[in-house]
């Protein structure tokens, strides 16, 4: 049992996917928030090696190769610029994100899934103006009628998303884990309260 333990803590300490770096970009934002950018430890360090960018904070733990020794990046920088997309593409996830991933009927959060506004055996385009997040009783309920004829109401109107928004809405949306080293990179450009 005792050799299990150690076999189990070791396993643990070792796991490659403990110690993600945060990717920012030449500006020091993230890439993304939703989901937040983040590289394994791996990709960080060969990121090092080929001089792509530069390490802002460690890990306390180390990673040796046969010559050498290196703390694993927490948070790196890339030394070229990236420039974000303008154009948001339609992806169901993109579509949630928009909606705050709750129902834009009754404002639920679970069991989401999308609904055609105006339905497409009615003549209804699959669009950002015309498809929302719903949750499934929501959907069923509506059902291929209109709005009017459903009963239901809308929470706010659909439309395309700037890419900037988009980024906006993921930062409310954190991962579960977030290493003490990433607070001030993701949060640095938030208003401060008075």
């Amino acid at each position: 049992m005792d050799g299990e333990f150690r076999t189990s803590f070791v396993r643990e300490q070792a796991n490659p996917r403990a110690h993600p770096a945060l990717v920012l970009n030449a500006d020091f934002r993230p890439l993304s928030y939703y989901p937040l950018s983040l590289w394994p430890w791996q990709e960080a360090v060969k990121a090092v090696f080929l001089d792509r960018v530069n390490i802002v904070a460690e890990y306390d733990e180390v990673v040796h190769s046969p010559s050498m020794a290196l703390r694993i990046p927490s948070v790196v920088v890339l030394k070229d610029y990236v420039k974000p997309q303008k154009r948001v593409a339609f992806t169901r996830f993109n579509l949630f994100l928009r909606d705050e991933f709750c129902c834009q009927y009754c404002g639920a959060t679970g069991d989401l899934t999308f609904d055609h506004v105006v339905p497409r055996a009615r003549g209804g385009v699959t669009s950002w103006e015309n498809v929302v997040a719903a949750c499934s009783k929501c959907n069923l309920r509506k059902g291929s009628r209109s709005l009017r004829h459903s009963g239901l109401s809308l929470r706010k109107p659909p439309r395309q998303p700037g890419a900037e928004e988009l980024k906006n809405l993921g930062r409310k949306f954190p991962p579960g884990y977030l290493h003490d080293s990433w607070t001030d990179f993701l949060y640095w450009d938030a208003e401060l309260e008075a």
